[in-house]
């Protein structure tokens, strides 16, 4: 399976977030997750879940992340295999990256997606197969 890019978990929850926050980059994240198919990862979830639920700022009751979580796991969705785990600790040791970022990695080349929305790592540095972009770059 293809899917044209994957989104990070700071993607998603800027598009989970209220009007009053950080407008531009809601708005901008809304554009990627309503535009072409594609990809996420049950670790991505994981944390989508946890980060919203936690910070005040955002403040989605568990019901409304779960309702999150349940549209987005109809995408196509990497789970946490040990495959996936040993691609990451390769990766993380490859590039000096955190584990959970080369995580993140390894599922968006398992979906085979060439770019990788994220706040998180270079913007515009090749990981392997996978390019790192940061879609609030100048936002």
């Amino acid at each position: 399976m293809s899917v044209p890019y994957f989104l990070d978990t700071n993607i998603l929850i800027y598009a989970a977030m209220g009007r009053e926050h950080a407008e531009p980059k809601r708005k901008r994240a809304r554009d990627l997750i309503a535009g072409d198919e594609f990809g996420t990862s049950s670790q991505v979830l994981q944390e989508f879940y946890v980060n919203v639920r936690r910070k005040a700022h955002i403040g989605l009751s568990a019901s409304r992340a779960l309702a999150w979580i349940e549209r987005l796991e109809q995408l196509p969705l990497v789970e946490t295999d040990m495959a996936l785990i040993k691609a990451a600790i390769i990766l993380s040791e490859r590039y000096r990256i955190s584990y959970w970022d080369a995580a993140v990695i390894a599922a968006a080349e398992r979906l085979q997606a060439p770019i990788l929305y994220t706040e998180d790592l270079n913007h515009g540095q090749s990981y392997g197969t996978v390019r790192a972009l940061n879609p609030f770059a100048g936002v």
